[in-house]
């Protein structure tokens, strides 16, 4: 006869070795004084880091349910059970139990199916210079802040740094063209973010447009609090079979994947993963509408390396501008709702399609420019190529549907306007 126990998966879990060792050198400690509330005897004591559905059976073992979050709760073979403060929400104490596989009632970054999915076998979307949502700006990529971008549904966060007066600041190009402040104000809110959903991973990829030692990068994201959810990899680098499954990265609280393009050093700073050697990239800044899915970066590696590691395929289209002697990217915004698009010519749809048909698996990140545009087609895109069904309840907003016709209405305009005044290169 089996008995489950049904523990709120949501609540944020912390796990450390160490507190594994004292706690179970605590239990394996004699229960001379024979008290109800004495520890369980016995050597098979093992440590479980997750609260989900937990099944036993009655006959080997008791389980009582803590009222606080951080708390140990015990169970043995018929000695009773109490409870430790630790750090570590289960523990099982009996050698004849073998430790359970979770089971999740709760989604995963919106789907249960992802709980027992490997990071590296999804596909998620990401905003393209996520900071960059300046109002009537050319250099904007994105017309909400990333608070809205997260509820919608955006998984990746990237974003292009230069130092500011010895500040890593989120800048475009250059920061005289669009500076959207320092690093550790963003960092914030995505820790914020992450606080109030705890049962999902978001990925942020860091733009080093200096090209500075990672040490710059620590402040920002230590004193914004970061820190604390981010993944330290078990081994470096990671191929595509080493990724944790989601459920895994949640149940350890490690929720933030942080990658940095240039000069990471995972043995200085172990949470800022070095991107290339686990990541590759399709041609960046594309200003072809067919969105070739050939491998771009890192270079010189060769396409048995590259289907060992994840891939990011740059879908935004761009124009050049020229602004001040100077010849600048920024978004096709006329074209958003094919680029957007779940099907058609020059559409994310067809890309990812072809990506998936080229390397024998989809891309794990779609980077998009302005994704509110086309009504939630870039979530759908995601959704078909993970095998789920993709419910438009987060995005998009009537208020963000009525901004990306705006936004597609002002391209019409703009491009035209930029031609007369000589500014488009064609």
């Amino acid at each position: 006869m089996h008995t489950s126990f049904l523990f709120g998966f949501s609540l944020a879990l912390q796990s450390y070795a160490q507190s594994s060792v004292d706690l179970a050198n605590d239990l394996s400690t004699s229960t001379s004084d024979g008290g109800a509330d004495a520890l369980p005897t016995g050597s098979g004591v093992s440590y479980i880091s997750y609260s989900s559905t937990v099944t036993t059976l009655e006959s080997q073992a008791s389980l009582e349910p803590s009222n606080t979050e951080r708390s140990l709760v015990a169970i043995s073979s018929g000695s009773g059970s109490r409870t430790s403060t630790a750090t570590l929400l289960v523990a099982t104490g009996t050698s004849a139990l073998a430790t359970p596989s979770p089971t999740y009632t709760t989604p995963c970054n919106g789907y249960l199916e992802f709980c027992d999915r490997q990071y590296s076998n999804i596909t998620f979307i990401a905003a393209h210079n996520s900071p960059f949502n300046i109002p009537d700006s050319l250099a904007s990529n994105q017309d909400y802040g990333v608070i809205t971008q997260l509820n919608s549904g955006i998984r990746m966060l990237q974003g292009q740094t230069h130092i500011v007066n010895n500040t890593v600041h989120f800048c475009h190009t250059s920061c005289e063209l669009l500076n959207a402040g320092p690093a550790e104000a963003y960092f914030a809110n995505v820790t914020t973010w992450l606080a109030e959903n705890p049962n999902d991973v978001v990925t942020i990829l860091i733009a080093n447009g200096d090209y500075v030692l990672v040490e710059n990068f620590t402040n920002p994201i230590e004193s914004s609090g970061l820190s604390k959810y981010a993944y330290v990899p078990s081994i470096i680098p990671m191929n595509l079979i080493d990724w944790p499954t989601l459920g895994e990265l949640i149940l350890k609280n490690q929720r933030a994947v942080i990658f940095m393009d240039y000069n990471a050093n995972q043995t200085t700073v172990p949470y800022i993963l070095d991107e290339f050697s686990q990541m590759w990239e399709t041609p960046f800044d594309p200003t072809n509408q067919t969105f070739p899915c050939v491998l771009q970066r890192p270079p010189g590696i060769s396409n048995t390396q590259a289907m060992e590691r994840m891939y990011l395929a740059n879908h935004n289209l761009n124009i050049p501008l020229n602004l001040l002697g100077d010849t600048i990217l920024v978004p096709d915004i006329a074209l958003l709702n094919e680029t957007n698009a779940a099907s058609g010519y020059g559409s994310l749809g067809l890309a990812a399609n072809n990506c998936a048909a080229t390397w024998g698996r989809p891309p794990n990140f779609l980077l998009v420019d302005y994704y509110n545009v086309g009504n939630g087609s870039v979530f759908d895109v995601a959704a078909q190529l993970n095998g789920v069904a993709y419910s438009n309840t987060s995005c998009c907003s009537v208020v963000q549907q009525s901004v990306a016709r705006e936004r597609i209405q002002a391209g019409r305009i703009l491009v035209p306007t930029l031609i007369i005044a000589g500014l488009l290169v064609l």
